[in-house]
Formats: structure tokens, sequence, C-alpha cells
């Protein structure tokens, strides 16, 4: 496998998204009642998604965190917790196999994503569950993709395609009122690499709930992310 280079966040990145809790609760309807039995979080980050999901029908959640700083947060965050497992490994050193492994805005930092996900579904039980949500439109990929490390946006054809063992089993766009502010913040802010405070506030309290009722008018097909469901066979 072709090494990945190292990246790390910078500083303000995780405490700024941590913020978009609308946002977070928003895509984690669409996935909360797969989430039973044995987990893994790829990319955990600062426990963002983590915190929101986490409860008794999950038996042990493992989290894989790269960075640091992040690191130490998780473990702080769940030192207590027995259920819960901090790693620095990555999806090929990890030796167990999981009901579901999640990949929750973490694959667009991911160069060989392809070779990512055919390891994912060797480190899944039969009948397993792989879930992702990525970016999506390259066409609007910008600053701010750059500035947080992500290879790329994703186009639906990327899902398209056959994956060893697995089945897909659900794909929806999400956030499409989102994908019109990320489209003007790249026109009118093209030099802008973190987006403030303020912006994260309007985006996520007043046009993720837009979103909500837009994504479902809209059939969950246009959006600023996509969440994909796969099983394995």
């Amino acid at each position: 496998m072709k090494q990945e280079k190292k990246y790390e966040y910078p500083l303000n990145v995780t405490e700024t998204f941590d913020d978009a809790n609308f946002h977070i609760k928003y895509c984690l309807s669409f996935i909360k009642k797969y989430l039973t039995g044995h987990i893994a979080e790829i990319g955990a980050g600062c426990g963002s998604f983590t915190r929101n999901y986490l409860n008794k029908k999950i038996d042990t959640l493992t989290l894989t965190e790269k960075d640091e700083s992040n690191v130490k947060i998780l473990e702080n965050k769940y030192k207590d917790d027995q259920k819960v497992t901090v790693s620095k490994k990555t999806i090929f050193d990890l030796q167990s196999k999981f009901d579901v492994i999640l990949y929750l805005h973490v694959l667009e930092h991911i160069e060989e994503d392809r070779l990512e996900i055919e390891e994912a579904s060797k480190k899944l039980k039969n009948n397993g569950l792989l879930i992702i949500m990525v970016p999506a439109h390259q066409e609007i990929y910008g600053n701010l993709d750059r500035s947080v490390g992500h290879y790329r946006r994703y186009e639906k054809g990327f899902f398209e395609k056959r994956f060893n063992s697995l089945e897909k089993i659900q794909f929806k766009y999400l956030d499409s009122a989102g994908y019109l502010l990320y489209k003007l913040n790249t026109i009118f802010f093209k030099k802008e690499e973190i987006p403030s405070k303020l912006k994260i506030f309007i985006w996520d309290k007043i046009f993720t709930p837009i979103s909500a009722i837009l994504d479902f008018i809209l059939g969950y097909k246009f959006g600023k992310c996509i969440l994909a469901i796969y099983k394995k066979i």
C-alpha cells in the first residue's frame, strides 16, 4: 500500500466543527438504528459524532485516531468507560472483526480510499455494515478542503462501483441548503481556510433545519454530503 503522508489538523478545526451539533445529530439520525454490537469508528477526531451515538446497545467501541492531540482528547473523555478503546492503529492494523465500521467525514482524508474500503470489508463480520459519510461534489472543492487535508470530494459514481464482498443497501445526499452556502463561500471567500464560528453557527442552527425539510422534499438526491451504507455478504 502506498504510504500516506503525515497530516495534522490545524488546531482550531476540531474545536470549530465540534460546535455543529444540529448537523451532527441530523446525520446520525439516519445511522443510529444500525449501531449495535461491536463498533469501530475510524478517524474519530475529538469525538464529535461519538458522544452523540454512544449508547447501551453498543457492546464495545474502538475509536481510531492518528492526530496526537485528538488521541489525548479521546483518551481523557472515555478513560472511565470500559466499553471504549482508543487506538492509534489504522484499519490495516486492527485484528478484531466488527458488526459496524464507521467512516464519518474521514475517507476524504485518505489517499488510497478504495484500498481502505476493501480492507475495512475484511474487518467486518458476516452481515456487518460499513457506514461512510463524505463531502460531495468535486466542483465545490476549495481552500477549506485543502486546508484540512481533503484529497477530494466525492461523486455518486464512486459509490456505484463494486467493492469486494460489499453490497450497497443505502445511498443518500444530505445538507442541500449547506451546498448553496458552501458554493457561495468558495466564490466570495476563496482564501478562507477555516470558517468563523459565526458562519458555523448560521449553517448549523439555521440552514441545517432547512436542509432537513428540503432533503426530504428532494428525496435525498442532492446535497453537500453523501451517506452510503454497505452490507458484507
